[in-house]
């Protein structure tokens, strides 16, 4: 699952692939509406052609992942809306979570096969999110602290990708051999030092922010923005008893402050666009 990493990573202009753009901006609830002409403009910022930017869009409009309400304009498509909700839910992560008892959530896998390598990478990037680790062969574990009722929980690891067969349970003990040590599947290290790596990140932005061009402030914004977001999403929500829950949650308060100073750059940049370019 180390594609789906949650430690903070900040992204690079090379990171971004016009599909990627697209996504990024389209599963903001600021920006969830996009014009093909805004994407074309942001789409400056990381030397992708416009001829590039459309041919990503028709092709995410094909995989059901973008909409195009009317002519030029795009929101997220039905294989897209419930992922794009999650991925929005983030400024209310702390909501989530419940104190824990010392119980597990297990999802198993093992009768879901691997073949559909798609359909794999998308199992797993669901249970990524709600911060399963793969705690044997088929096995994924995480405590179970989080907020939603168990049906309630499954049904949205399904609305996200999961298979609609994947069974979770709550377990309250295991016994027998091979078991691994579950709470040291999180780095409470690791994910601390990612807390404050972003937080550090996005503290140094804001006080560059004001000598930036307005290209050059709405491409940091992005590039940081997006990797807190990614790692605020992908964060395992690990009660204290595991993990530094007060600085996880120091780290989804500085995202708010720095997402209001993104918007605001955005909304700069987006200012001096000339004028539109046709339809898409």
């Amino acid at each position: 699952m180390g594609q789906f990493t949650y430690y903070f990573n900040p992204l690079t202009p090379q990171d971004l692939t016009a599909k990627a753009l697209i996504l990024s901006l389209i599963s903001s609830i600021d920006t969830d509406r996009q014009g093909i002409a805004s994407l074309i403009h942001a789409g400056a910022l990381f030397e992708i052609e416009p001829a590039t930017l459309r041919v990503a869009a028709t092709r995410l409009l094909k995989e059901g992942l973008l909409e195009s309400p009317e002519r030029g304009v795009y929101v997220p498509g039905p294989k897209a809306r419930a992922l794009t909700r999650r991925v929005q839910q983030w400024r209310d992560v702390a909501d989530k979570v419940v104190p824990w008892n010392g119980d597990w959530l297990v999802a198993m896998t093992h009768h879901l096969g691997r073949r559909d390598r798609r359909q794999l990478r998308t199992r797993e990037r669901a249970l990524a999110l709600f911060g399963y680790q793969e705690a044997g062969d088929g096995l994924w574990a995480r405590p179970a602290n989080l907020a939603r009722p168990l049906d309630a929980h499954r049904e949205d690891l399904i609305g996200i990708g999961a298979d609609d067969t994947l069974p979770v349970l709550r377990v309250s003990g295991m016994a027998g051999p091979g078991l691994r040590n579950w709470p040291a599947l999180w780095s409470a290290q690791a994910l601390e030092r990612s807390y404050d790596d972003a937080i550090g990140a996005m503290t140094e932005s804001l006080a560059r922010l004001p000598g930036l061009s307005a290209a050059d402030a709405a491409r940091e914004t992005l590039l940081i923005g997006q990797a807190a977001i990614r790692a605020i999403n992908f964060d395992p929500l690990l009660p204290p008893a595991l993990g530094n829950q007060k600085r996880f949650l120091e780290m989804v308060a500085a995202m708010r402050a720095y997402n209001e100073a993104g918007i605001g750059c955005w909304q700069a940049y987006q200012a001096t666009a000339t004028a539109p370019s046709g339809g898409g």
